[in-house]
Order: structure tokens, then C-alpha cells, then sequence
């Protein structure tokens, strides 16, 4: 009598559903890590921009025998902000990335508040308060917010966002 050999080829329900599983891990970490990632990546353009439009302003001083910027900033190019000062100051310009919506208040903005005005903590809390406020004679407290300060600092507040989907209150100062 012969026996048959059985040729067992190709899988198993239970190792398909094993690398099923595996698959759907992998899947979930990556979906749960993206928004992370693209939030991060939001967060750090902001703060370069803000270090960048402090620079700015610091360039304008140099230039300006020591004066800061007294008129509203302008928007010569996509990208670009401006400082200004009375007539007859040499402005400067600052690159910008993130904050590239134009001048004033609203999402990815860039304003300059009147020379000492503090601004509260807790203030740029939440998705309307996405843009730059640019502040002279100011400086960082503790709980990210601005008083007045020295007759050279400059302060910048801004929203950074959070892992929960709000925002929080970021100060920076020069």
C-alpha cells in the first residue's frame, strides 16, 4: 500500500491573521504619529520665525542708532516682513516662513503692539490668537506673558499648539 504525501504549501489562517495584526499596528502607530510630527514641525517654524523677526527688529535698532520700530510693519513680499520707523529710519526685513498671511491680527500674522503693552497670560490660547505680536520696551514673565521692560527689549508672543488640539502661550524675548 502506498501513502500519500500530503504537499502542504502556503499559509495558515493563524499566520495570516498574525501578520494582519502586525500590519495594523504599524498602521496605527504611523497615523498617530504623523499629526505629532506635522504639529512639531508647525511649533519649530514658529519659533524660528519669532527668533527671526526679533532679529529683525534688533537689525532695525543697529541701524537706527539705537531706536526700535515705531510704525506698523508691511509686507513688501510673500515671506517677507518689514520694519519701519519715522521717516527718514532705514527699515529692515526679516524672512519669514510660517507667518507669511500678511500684517496685523489673524492666523499666521504679524503685528507690532504700541511700545509697553503687556500682554496678559493665557491670551493666545486658542486657534484665533495663531499669529505674532511683536512688542518694545516689554519682557517675558514666568507664565509666558509680557510686562513693561527695559527701554531696549523687545518681546514676541505667540501660540504654539498643543498635543491635545489647543494652544498655549509662548513668550520670547531679546
Amino acid at each position: 500500500m502506498k501513502t500519500k504525501l500530503r504537499n502542504e504549501k502556503g499559509f495558515t489562517i493563524i499566520e495570516v491573521l498574525i501578520v494582519l495584526a502586525i500590519a495594523g499596528l504599524i498602521l496605527l502607530i504611523v497615523f498617530l504619529a504623523v499629526p505629532a510630527l506635522q504639529r512639531n514641525s508647525r511649533n519649530t517654524q514658529r519659533k524660528n520665525d519669532v527668533a527671526a523677526l526679533l532679529a529683525g527688529v534688533a537689525e532695525y535698532a543697529n541701524n537706527n542708532s539705537g531706536n526700535l520700530p515705531t510704525a506698523a510693519p508691511t509686507q513688501p513680499s510673500a515671506g517677507v516682513v518689514q520694519w519701519n520707523g519715522a521717516a527718514g529710519t532705514t527699515s529692515a526685513q526679516t524672512k519669514v516662513g510660517y507667518y507669511t498671511a500678511g500684517i496685523g491680527a489673524g492666523s499666521g500674522k504679524v503685528q507690532l503692539a504700541a511700545a509697553g503693552t503687556a500682554i496678559g497670560a493665557n491670551t493666545y490660547s486658542t486657534p484665533l490668537f495663531d499669529y505674532v505680536t511683536v512688542t518694545a520696551q516689554t519682557q517675558c514673565n514666568a507664565d509666558n506673558s509680557s510686562a513693561a521692560g527695559a527701554a531696549r527689549s523687545v518681546t514676541a508672543v505667540y501660540a504654539i499648539e498643543n498635543g491635545s488640539g489647543t494652544f498655549a502661550q509662548a513668550c520670547q524675548g531679546s
